[in-house]
């Protein structure tokens, strides 16, 4: 089978040249564009694509516009963003506009390779596919067999990202951003973060966070104590005063909710 034809868009030159290397060394045919301009020029007028790794962030015409240029031209090419967290809403929207996923700055050559294999296997899962339902009265057991074959993403675009205001959690990556800096946040406090977040300004007693964060039952007593240490870290990474909090906020008696309008 033919290797896959890959453009890199990056206006960085060093960043753009060592990739496009790597990726040759892989066995890829690769075209590289140092801006949203010359990557329009090759995806009209340069051979069929079958993946860009594209920077969001281009002087001229940006890397949305590159996208919709590439699905418009291509619409099965697979589109990888590489974005700094100034830009993570614009790969937010890309993600819902179809692009296949998204890496944050700095990230290491080996797992945009990681990112690229995948992208490009889910690319000939596709396509295989698409050769088998056009033979499906001859084949239909043969599509059976092989519809397992490449898994769809375990989080859809629409749902897998949470945004409030500038708080975004990422549930496939399990990361959380706030005002574009990653909060390290443990499991547990991820999901409370995140059961929160899904009932903005909603108030939440401890027992339905115990159950929705930690998947179990506790009584009112326990569950105050459990959910009280767990806000009280989590306060300590999301709150820029700690002691007197923007986001998650105490409903005396009754429990706790994440307010959308943190500026108060």
């Amino acid at each position: 089978m033919a290797k896959a034809h890959i453009l890199v868009v990056d206006d960085e030159t060093a960043e753009r040249i060592t990739l496009g290397e790597v990726l040759r060394l892989e066995g890829y045919h690769v075209s590289l564009a140092a801006s949203g301009e010359e990557a329009l020029v090759l995806i009209q007028e340069g051979p069929p694509l079958d993946l860009a790794v594209l920077d969001l962030r281009l002087p001229g015409i940006d890397g949305l516009k590159v996208l919709d240029a590439l699905h418009q031209n291509r619409p099965e090419a697979v589109a990888i963003l590489i974005t700094g967290y100034g830009t993570l809403d614009t790969a937010i929207q890309a993600m819902r506009k179809g692009a296949y996923d998204y890496l944050l700055k700095p990230c290491p050559v080996e797992k945009i390779l990681g990112t690229v294999r995948r992208g490009l296997s889910e690319l000939a899962g596709d396509r295989r596919r698409r050769l088998l339902v056009e033979r499906l009265q001859d084949t239909v057991q043969e599509l059976l067999d092989t519809a397992g074959e490449t898994s769809a993403p375990s989080v859809v675009a629409e749902e897998r990202f949470l945004q409030v205001g500038n708080a975004i959690v990422d549930r496939a990556k399990h990361l959380v951003t706030l005002d574009d800096r990653q909060l390290e946040l443990t499991p547990t406090e991820f999901r409370l973060l995140e059961c929160l977040m899904q009932r903005v300004d909603e108030v939440c007693t401890p027992q339905e966070l115990v159950r929705c964060a930690q998947g179990y039952e506790a009584d009112a007593w326990g569950a105050r104590s459990i959910i009280r240490v767990h806000i009280r870290r989590l306060r300590s990474k999301l709150e820029p005063v700690p002691e007197h909090p923007r986001y998650i906020l105490n409903v005396r008696g009754v429990g706790y909710r994440f307010a959308s309008n943190s500026d108060q």
